[in-house]
């Protein structure tokens, strides 16, 4: 596909902001590893060789009855040292990396949990005896899918509301703006607790809720481009050679608004990673005992004695805020009409 003069000026642009290309490439190997982390950290072997038959433990279960008649028929626990003796004895197992899954007890603990980093646990343990390296691997996917899904979708519901209220102006402005004036002033977190104590937040109850009030970001954004982009001549002409709407809105116009709208994005996806980490700190995100980031912070507030898990939770939710802003400045910097002039 060849790229036209404008695009290759801003991808040029982009690359001349050495620090945000750097974040990207940082922020995309993070992500990547924390796409296969039931590879990376988990308690079950990669690939198991027992008795000349291959296994493949991290995406099958397999009953304990496989390899012995002295186990139980339930799914293997392969950190039992009966399992793995056994194992041993005709075979052999490949762990991963790090051999504990999010909410994996770690056993024969060096003190008491929390318990200080070691060899072991590279990052220490929490007060419930978990790897916090491997919850913090976990956290980190559920955070940034959970940043990505909400932008996306907010931001889709939001430039097809600004693009409607500036393209025809008048009364669908008018009650356009009357409407998200009194949706805005609605209290989320009253409404947050309110439905807490209804049913059990999820991932996608969270989603949806958060959904219902972050699409009003970019709508008066997109609703100041249209109306200014409405009046242009090139826009009045396609009208008046009977273009519908919908094309004149989709060719003409929103191509101009996207500009500015992709400037915000990055900043916009950074506070949708963290929103997940805040309402998990304050009690209302995501079931007790899952992989969060917000978690994290609230049992290093709650074991002031640990000081590696307010190190941690520290390093990496101002380390992501961080990549992201700075791949945010350039690609602000790459949509700047003053860099991108010939």
């Amino acid at each position: 596909m060849r790229l036209s003069p404008l695009t290759r000026r801003r991808i040029i642009a982009f690359r001349a902001n050495r620090r945000g290309v750097v974040c990207l490439w940082i922020f995309l190997v993070l992500f990547i590893v924390s796409l296969f982390a039931e590879l990376v950290a988990n308690d079950r072997p990669l690939i198991m060789e027992y008795r000349g038959r291959w296994y493949f433990p991290v995406l099958v279960n397999y009953p304990g009855t496989d390899f012995g008649p002295d186990f139980l028929p339930t799914d293997t626990d392969y950190t039992d040292p009966a399992v793995a003796a056994a194992v041993r004895a005709h075979g052999w197992m490949l762990w991963p990396l790090i051999p504990y899954h999010y909410d994996t007890i770690v056993n024969n603990l060096p003190s008491p949990a929390p318990s200080p980093p070691t060899w072991q646990n590279w990052l220490g343990t929490d007060d419930q005896a978990r790897d916090v390296l491997s919850r913090v691997i976990y956290g980190f996917r559920i955070s940034v899918l959970f940043g990505f899904t909400l932008t996306i979708l907010s931001s889709a519901v939001g430039i097809a509301a600004g693009a409607l209220q500036g393209f025809y102006g008048g009364l669908t402005d008018l009650l356009g703006q009357r409407g998200i004036e009194i949706w805005s002033g609605m209290p989320q977190l009253f409404l947050l607790i309110i439905l807490s104590s209804i049913i059990t937040p999820s991932f996608w109850v969270l989603l949806v809720f958060l959904l219902l009030f972050s699409w009003m970001t970019l709508t008066g954004l997109v609703r100041a481009e249209f109306l200014r982009g409405r009046n242009l001549e090139y826009v009045r002409a396609a009208r008046a050679l009977g273009v519908s709407d919908v094309v004149v809105m989709w060719r003409h116009v929103l191509p101009n608004a996207m500009v500015a709208v992709l400037t915000f994005l990055p900043f916009i996806l950074s506070g949708s990673v963290t929103v997940l980490a805040s309402l998990d700190f304050l009690g209302f995100g995501l079931p007790p005992g899952s992989p969060s980031l917000g978690e994290l912070v609230t049992e290093a507030k709650n074991n002031l004695q640990a000081p590696w898990l307010g190190i941690t939770a520290f390093i990496v939710l101002g380390g992501t805020l961080a990549l992201l802003i700075f791949v945010g400045e350039a690609v602000r910097d790459a949509f700047d009409p003053r860099k991108t002039r010939p």
